[in-house]
Order: structure tokens, then C-alpha cells, then sequence
């Protein structure tokens, strides 16, 4: 059996993330909860710039942080 490379499932997870976050997003609207669909959009946004590799790993934040 083909075991999908740390990358391939990487992707595949951030995607079904993102596809989970429209729907809830798209849910809180018909509720008229504002702030919720906003959140949640960010959440949608991040997911995203995080599968283009936009946004640094949590290992990566770390290491910044203590940089500093």
C-alpha cells in the first residue's frame, strides 16, 4: 500500500481544512453571526497562505520567538 509523502499529506489536510472552514463559514452567515463568519474567513485565510507555504510552521515561530 502507497503511503502518501509528509508534503502530499500535508496538502490534502489543509485543503479539507479549508473546505470544512467555507462550510462553516457560509453556516454562521445564514445565522447572522457576524464576527463568527469573520473569524472563521481568517481561518480560511490562514489555512490557505499556510498550503501556499506563506505562513512559517509552529517550529518556525518558536525558533523565532526565542531569537529575539
Amino acid at each position: 500500500m502507497h503511503k502518501p509523502a509528509p508534503t502530499q499529506r500535508r496538502a490534502e489536510t489543509l485543503d479539507y481544512i479549508q473546505s470544512m472552514l467555507a462550510q462553516l463559514r457560509v453556516m454562521a452567515d445564514a445565522e447572522r453571526c457576524g464576527l463568527l463568519a469573520y473569524l472563521i474567513e481568517m481561518a480560511y485565510v490562514e489555512a490557505g497562505d499556510a498550503a501556499c507555504g506563506e505562513r512559517p510552521s509552529k517550529a518556525g515561530l518558536k525558533q523565532r520567538n526565542t531569537s529575539a
